[in-house]
């Protein structure tokens, strides 16, 4: 709101009428300078004495620069939070795969040829994330009470993984021999 304060003093340096001084500080929020040298540029206001004239090109320039390096600083918070977005979105799209693949295949555990269990494995992965310092243990115990784990499935079910399962089956075996005496009585007879 333009103040009758505001007329009479760009009254006074513009020597323009009431109505032009209202005008003028309404096109520029009160803004005094903004205002006379729009009047300038209109020809409403004899130029200064002394042959200068009045000018807000610096402070039109450093405004213009500190609006351009805002944008930029609005524009690299925005591609930060787009990417930071995407990003996320990525994650999320990579859990939901497998999340799918885990549940499509199993983890079996069998003994003496009968299967005993089979779990998702989705389900076993979340244990080993929240339950990790019980689940191995339990594993490496099954191992030595003589059942074997492999992987079933379309994605897990393959000769290569369930190859390294039986020879972990077979190492816990040996061991479970050795601690026995089993087979250092048979390495010695061989002697």
């Amino acid at each position: 709101m333009v103040t009758l304060d505001q007329v009479e003093k760009l009254r006074q340096r513009a020597n323009v009428s009431y109505d032009e001084a209202k005008t003028a500080l309404e096109e520029t929020n009160g803004d005094i300078l903004e205002a006379i040298i729009n009047l300038e540029k209109k020809d409403r206001v004899e130029a200064p004495q002394g042959g200068g004239y009045y000018n807000s090109k610096e402070s039109f320039h450093n405004k213009k620069k500190d609006d351009s390096e805002a944008r930029k600083r609005f524009e690299q918070r925005h591609e930060r939070r787009h990417h930071f977005r995407e990003t996320i979105h990525d994650f999320a799209r990579w859990v939901r795969k497998m999340i799918g693949k885990g549940n499509r295949n199993h983890f079996e555990v069998d003994k003496n040829g009968n299967n005993a269990i089979s779990v998702p494995v989705t389900i076993l992965v979340i244990g080993l994330c929240f339950a990790f310092w019980i689940i191995v243990p339990l594993l490496v115990l099954g191992l030595f009470l003589g059942y074997r784990y492999s992987f079933a499935g379309p994605d897990l079910g393959k000769d290569g993984i369930n190859r390294a399962m039986d020879s972990a089956a077979k190492v816990a075996e040996n061991l479970k021999k050795e601690v026995k005496g089993e087979n250092s009585n048979e390495e010695n007879s061989d002697n």
